[in-house]
């Protein structure tokens, strides 16, 4: 069955013409970032000149004229790709024109300066930091402007309130009480009578009247102020604002002026000027960007309206209310912190230098401005690792907008009503896309037709109707903008000649969902997929699946990896070939020509007027997530090409669409339990035909550092190690690309210099005679960690010594990468497009899965019971219609929400196509339910009832068993509690918990559980000589005393307890035994060893080590020194294969211990457990 598939066949051809084209899905990004370059870095700029020093004589200017120059340094990257290769930034040099005005003598300076450099934005819409591509992602937060918000008391009085939000400076609230009267709070400070604060401005109380439309309103807030004068008034501000200082006329109108009026201090931004005046009615210019008399005036106006009915109050989830604030406006925000640090430093210098030698160049001291954007980029929450697992995680990571951040909400505060969906989201923010977890609505994703204005807020597009015809006039509307107007959906039915088919069409408006006829509608959506992101609309049938499920779906598209062969979609929604494009991740011509010349790696077109224009491949690399990226050209040589048209793919695209998983023969059964709750059965063609293998390429990295003892160094040289350890690396002792590495494998070899004691006589003589082959040096190689290894690919030398820029402590680094390649195997995850997951539990032979009756067997066997409870049906729509398209051979292209076109479209579409199919292929044996009696692989029997079966397309996700398995035998153990690691990355083990053991002691395995609570955890002499036993083949001896106790026994005694341990002897006497000295005598001979502090016995050392450390004595230990870890709370523990099991046993808060030991004088301590578990038992037997 595995034609050649004809191009798309569109399931709803007609109407399709009514969906507008997308925009360019990474405009959000670029569009910004060229803003800040062309004028936010002016604006700032502006705002900051003239520094003038304090005396006023001399001034500093920036001229507005800068440039970004490329770097001319050998070592400095010039491209993005340079950049990638050198682990360096993608930077460019800022060098801006400054003038020193010196007042006095009337002379001026110009002069170009360096500032730093400046990280630029790649054609893609990322930036290059370090060498890793990384995203600014877009906030969405509160716009400055006014907010009035209606509180109703218990007895039903209303009161209101006004917040004045500027974009930085102090708030102004203006409220309220039950009394009618109105107070006003600077900056969250006490209230005061709003009447005083407008007799501060200079109103007086017969201006007041004539200004308010209800002067009995504000009358009974003149009554009340005790303030008459404009003198007192502003002392009583004075006195509010700086309680403590003695208050005066003149202090108050400066503080009144520094905190409202003062551009410096106070900045409503062009985004509060606008929504101020839009909100109040005021004609304020827009330039105008600190208050005015007028604007706290109409405020207080407003509130008191609201009284009246007049007027309403606002939402403040509504999107009229939030904003954007992306790359462009984050930086701009970065470079004034930077700018005004460095003002401060220009004031000094100025008052500090000599007037007559100063120059702008000896002014400046530019780190402060360089280091607040390097911060930015590097540390800031809105700075992200991009997310590069396939083509779709990189574009939703750009058109991702964030709630959290700096000047954003954080998780534990943001309540209900902030994270959830708002009817303003409709074609704006999608409904569907956020995270699942803490995160759930504070993250989401733009949807796909939206655009930020130069307000920062969404604007959505709409047809205008004009007396109930659409029109092919597009408007893109604001919240805001949208609320006066009735909006009919983007799926509303419409006839060829744009007049509506219902009588009655359903609209929005004002938040409200309504039915109206066509000629009160004033527009009508652009698309159907206008409402929900890039993500979503890639979901076929999305109308037929729950949202939870959707969101699921759109989420894991993004997890999927790109596979060795990839497969386009059968059943496509018509939007992979713009994602693709978007992306960045394929090449696309940006000339008109003929390919004159195309290999694996490049690409060169020859254009009308003669040029010759070259397109570098990108070979097998490895990106942010591990996952492998490579290009592949589409076009051949004489191909014609245009701009705009992919001529190569990329990883995850196939023919410029975008290809995460491949198209799989599925059927809905139960099979012996393999696929019960959600586990998944496969065949094996899957494994042999590499049809879900997928390359991942690591990056081990090693550096030679200067130590105290003398500088690492690397070499082949590593001492103590067989010839066959190193049989991969070259003469510099670094692996040789091509070469075949397994776990363990010495990758890189590198010698670190040990402490040299005094040598006895005889290495003195080797020594001389051997110059320094013999000195003492540490083995620190560059080995491949467990349960990795594969085929080296590329292996990168940077050496201080050529001039590569390293951190300030190695000489060298080597980097090595390695690729693996991954066939699907039992524990991967896999999933389908409706948030159909589940993990491989078996692969079976293909004789043995279930065939069709013209034998061709199954991939995937999915349990049937997954489909109802999830309320995802789409998946059923899917495998029907991949059935047709297996049979005609074709691909389909389903428009989502397509009741539009027809009623029930997709359950005719998909019934049609079936029976269309069944008719060309004569395949009698398909019901016309889509439904075929299967024959079992192994029997040849046919299952009891016909199965539904077709085509599905299945991802292979991230999550691969590989990564998570994890063993240990024994390892690395916690310095205090003697309890081995926990987590993969510590070589840890598993964590015997509370509840485990309450399971074990449930079952009696009393034996199992001493032994793991003390051998296989913390009985530090016990492990050993278990271990050895086991070696030996001999029996097991009785396990000691674990650590956790004696630990919990030093506790006790260091807060003063006498608590100590008695043995009963077998005349039973109770003798007192010292634990510590037990250690002592059961500690092996070999163990006495060259401490920090000299040789020196045990208990001096360990009296030492607490006394520097701060941990009780008890609790240092007595394993080999080398084995000692010291792990911050990291502790938890042991799989096991061979040898001993490493368990943790929890430790016990001490305070609950005392009270056990105050209430009961006879006291049991379960040392394996938690608090909870500590029982008196002095009343039982």
């Amino acid at each position: 069955m595995a034609l050649e598939l004809s191009e798309r066949v569109r399931t709803f051809g007609a109407g399709s013409s009514r969906i507008a084209d997308l925009p360019d899905l990474a405009e959000i990004q670029k569009s910004s970032f060229k803003w800040f370059i062309e004028e936010g870095l002016a604006e700032e700029l502006r705002a900051f000149s003239p520094i003038k020093d304090y005396t006023g004589r001399l001034e500093l200017h920036f001229l507005t004229n800068y440039n970004f120059e490329d770097h001319t340094e050998p070592n400095k990257p010039k491209t993005p790709e340079d950049a990638r290769a050198l682990d360096a930034s993608y930077t460019k040099k800022l060098r801006i024109q400054m003038r020193l005005v010196n007042r006095e003598m009337g002379e001026i300076k110009e002069q170009e300066i360096y500032v730093g450099d400046i990280p630029m934005m790649t054609d893609r819409g990322t930036f290059i930091i370090n060498g890793a591509e990384r995203v600014i992602v877009s906030q969405i937060v509160r716009s400055p402007g006014i907010y009035y918000k209606r509180e109703v008391d218990t007895n039903g009085k209303r009161t209101f309130s006004a917040t004045l939000i500027p974009n930085r400076g102090a708030w102004l609230k203006f409220e309220t009480d039950v009394n009618d009267i109105i107070y006003v709070k600077i900056d969250k400070n006490r209230k005061l009578p709003a009447t005083t604060l407008l007799r501060a401005l200079g109103y007086s109380d017969s201006e007041m009247e004539g200004i308010f439309r209800h002067k009995e309103f504000l009358k009974k807030t003149l009554d009340k102020d005790s303030n008459k004068t404009r003198e007192d008034s502003l002392i009583e501000v004075y006195r509010k604002l700086r309680p403590g200082d003695p208050p005066s006329v003149a202090g108050g109108q400066s503080i009144l002026d520094s905190r409202f009026f003062d551009d410096k201090r106070y900045d409503l931004g062009r985004v509060g000027r606008y929504k101020l005046n839009k909100k109040l009615s005021l004609s304020v210019p827009e330039a105008q960007r600190t208050l005015t008399r007028e604007d706290i005036v109409a405020a207080v106006d407003y509130l008191i309206g609201l009284h009246y009915d007049e007027g309403h109050v606002d939402d403040i989830d509504h999107l009229g209310n939030r904003r954007i604030r992306s790359v462009g406006e984050l930086l701009q925000n970065q470079f004034r912190i930077g700018l005004t640090r460095l003002e401060r430093i220009v004031r000094e210098r100025m008052t500090l230098q000599d007037a007559d030698t100063l120059t702008p160049a000896n002014l400046l001291n530019t780190k402060p401005l360089v280091a607040a954007i390097r911060e930015f980029f590097g540390s800031s929450q809105l700075s992200q690792f991009m997310d590069q697992t396939n083509p779709l995680a990189e574009l939703t990571h750009k058109r991702r907008l964030s709630a959290l951040g700096p000047g954003g909400l954080s998780r534990e505060r943001a309540g209900f009503a902030v994270r959830d969906i708002h009817p303003s989201h409709y074609g704006r923010i999608c409904p569907v896309e956020t995270p699942e977890g803490p995160n759930a609505g504070l993250i989401g994703s733009l949807a796909t037709h939206a655009r930020v204005n130069a307000y920062g807020f969404i604007e959505t597009p709409y047809r205008r109707v004009e007396g109930g015809l659409v029109t092919d006039q597009i408007h893109y509307l604001t919240a805001d903008e949208e609320d006066n107007f009735r909006v009919a959906p983007g799926d509303a039915p419409v006839n060829d000649d744009g007049t509506f088919v219902h009588p009655l069409v359903p609209v929005r408006y004002r938040a409200e969902f309504i039915e109206t006829g066509p000629e009160q509608v004033d527009y009508v959506g652009v698309s159907p997929i206008q409402i929900v992101s890039v993500g979503t609309a890639l979901i076929p049938f999305l109308e037929h699946d729950d949202a939870n499920r959707a969101l699921m779906g759109s989420n894991m598209q993004r997890q999927s990896v790109p596979l060795v062969r990839t497969e386009r979609p059968l059943v496509t929604t018509g939007i992979e070939r713009q994602s693709a494009r978007d992306s960045g991740m394929v090449i696309v011509a940006d000339v008109e020509g003929v390919a004159e010349y195309v290999s694996a790696t490049s690409i060169h077109v020859r254009t009308k007027d003669k040029r010759l224009v070259k397109y570098r491949l990108s070979k097998f690399q490895r990106s942010n997530q591990d996952t492998c990226l490579n290009q592949k050209p589409i076009l051949r040589v004489g191909d014609h090409c245009k701009p705009g048209d992919v001529i190569a793919d990329g990883a995850a695209t196939n023919s410029g669409e975008l290809s995460v998983g491949r198209n799989l023969l599925v059927a809905f059964m139960p099979w012996e339990g393999y696929n019960f709750e959600d586990a998944i059965l496969i065949s094996q063609r899957l494994v042999f035909e590499d049809v879900l293998t997928s390359i991942h390429i690591e990056k081990l990295e090693i550096d030679a550092r200067s130590t105290k003892l003398g500088p690492e160094e690397i070499t082949r040289e590593v001492p103590n190690v067989s010839e066959e350890s190193l049989r991969h690396l070259d003469e510099n002792g670094i692996v040789r690309i091509g070469s075949r590495v397994y776990p363990d494998d010495i990758l890189v070899g590198k010698i670190t210099p040990k402490g040299e004691s005094e040598h006895p006589p005889e290495e003195k003589l080797l020594r001389a005679i051997f110059g320094e082959k013999a000195r003492d040096v540490r083995d620190n190689s560059l080995r491949v960690p467990h349960g990795e290894g594969g085929r080296v690919v590329d292996v990168k030398v940077f050496d201080r010594e050529k001039g590569d820029e390293l951190p300030p402590v190695a000489n060298k680094v080597v980097r090595v990468y390695i690729a693996q390649k991954r066939k699907v195997s039992v524990g991967d995850k896999v999933a389908g497009r409706h948030g159909n997951k589940g993990i491989v539990a078996k692969i079976l032979p293909t004789e043995d899965m279930p065939f069709l009756p013209d034998g061709t067997p199954v991939d995937i066997v999915l349990n049937p019971l997954g489909v109802p409870s999830r309320m995802n049906v789409g998946q059923t729509f899917e495998t029907l219609l991949g059935l047709a398209a297996m049979l005609t051979n074709q691909r389909y292209e389903v428009p989502p929400f397509d009741e539009m076109y027809e009623k029930e479209a997709s359950s005719m579409t998909v019934h049609r196509e079936v029976v269309k199919g069944k008719a060309m292929t004569g395949f009698d044996w398909i019901g016309d339910d889509g439904k075929v009696t299967l024959y079992d692989g192994r029997s040849g029997d046919a299952f009891e009832n016909p199965v539904s079966v077709g085509k599905i397309y299945m991802m292979k996700l991230v999550h691969l068993v590989d990564d998570k398995i994890h063993a240990r035998s024994t390892g690395p153990y916690s310095l205090v509690t003697q309890q081995p690691l926990g987590g993969k990355a510590q070589f840890g083990g598993q964590r015997l918990g509370e509840m485990e053991c309450w399971a074990l002691e449930a079952f009696g395995a009393g034996y199992s559980l001493q032994e793991m609570l003390t051998i296989k955890s913390d009985d530090v002499n016990g492990r050993s000589k278990a271990y050895e036993s086991i070696v030996k083949g001999e029996n097991l001896r009785r396990p000691g005393i674990p650590e956790s106790f004696k630990v919990l026994v030093r506790e006790l005694q260091s807060i003063g307890l006498d608590v100590s341990v008695a043995k009963r002897t077998r005349e039973g006497q109770e003798v007192e035994v010292d634990l510590m000295t037990e250690v002592e005598e059961v500690r092996p001979r070999g163990l006495r060893r060259l401490s920090p502090f000299g040789e020196i016995g045990l208990e001096s050392e360990l009296a030492e080590l607490s006394r520097q450390t701060a941990i009780p004595a008890s609790a240092v230990a007595t394993a080999d020194p080398d084995e000692l870890v010291e792990d911050g709370d990291n502790e938890v523990v042991g799989d096991s294969y061979e040898g001993v099991v490493d368990v943790l046993t929890p430790s016990i808060p001490i305070v609950e211990a005392l009270i056990g030991a105050i209430e009961a004088p006879d006291f049991s301590v379960d040392v394996d457990s938690e608090p909870e578990d500590l029982i008196d038992d002095s009343d039982e037997a």
